[in-house]
């Protein structure tokens, strides 16, 4: 599964902070733990420390026992964090997003010629998307011609800006590619690019006048427009 490297890291990461703060809190609550114990409907609070019995809270103390039950919690945590971090980290160790693609890109080019991946590797799904076709939104007469330095037209010195650095890095990205958006129609992103990581389109609107109410209003429209597609294409 790729990206779930990324996720486990962000989790161990996650866990690590969790015993930390927990360890802190931990350290600011008495000795002992808390035993509570019920007759009739009553409940009597305990200070345990050297016998199993321990000595009774009495009510007017509402802080002891408080302090011992979230100490009590606190330690529980701890251990479960602690479980879950070294889980991961096992992981960690004998995982990699890419391994099933390895098997393949492992083998001698002749054998590789024979065989067919169980699902497509990272460049053929990078070459399939940059190798799609599309037509993009036309420039209107008269307007300045900027190319960028992969000698495609833009609208802006910004844009060439954005397409010619990710021209130099060797991001696959597609300039003005329609987009249709349910409730708003075509839109043309000002970049798409194309996460191999991620094995997704992710896109890039550089407002350039958000300033100006009209062009500022479309802008979140469309940006809304984008952000309910994306959360339609997670929820499938």
């Amino acid at each position: 599964m790729h990206g779930l490297k990324e996720m486990l890291i962000q989790e161990q990461k996650h866990m690590e902070d969790i015993i930390r703060k927990a360890k802190v809190e931990a350290e600011k609550y008495p000795e002992g733990y808390l035993r509570i114990s019920t007759d009739r409907g009553h409940v009597r609070y305990y200070h345990c420390t050297n016998d199993r019995y321990g000595t009774y809270i009495p009510k007017d103390n509402q802080q002891t026992p408080k302090q011992l039950a979230q100490k009590a919690y606190q330690e529980t945590v701890i251990r479960k964090a602690e479980l879950r971090l070294k889980q991961i980290s096992k992981l960690l160790r004998d995982y990699a997003d890419d391994e099933i693609e390895q098997v393949y890109l492992s083998l001698h080019a002749e054998r590789q010629a024979l065989i067919t991946p169980v699902e497509p590797i990272m460049k053929q799904l990078v070459d399939c998307w940059i190798n799609e076709t599309y037509k993009g939104k036309e420039f209107m007469e008269g307007t300045t011609v900027i190319l960028s330095e992969k000698g495609e037209r833009v609208r802006s010195k910004s844009e060439k800006i954005l397409a010619d650095y990710f021209y130099r890095n060797n991001i696959p990205y597609k300039y003005e590619k329609p987009l249709l958006l349910k409730g708003y129609g075509v839109v043309y992103p000002d970049f798409t690019l194309f996460s191999p990581r991620l094995r997704k389109e992710i896109y890039w609107e550089h407002e350039g006048r958000i300033d100006d109410p009209v062009y500022a209003r479309s802008a979140v429209k469309k940006f809304i427009g984008m952000r309910r597609m994306e959360s339609s294409r997670a929820s499938v």
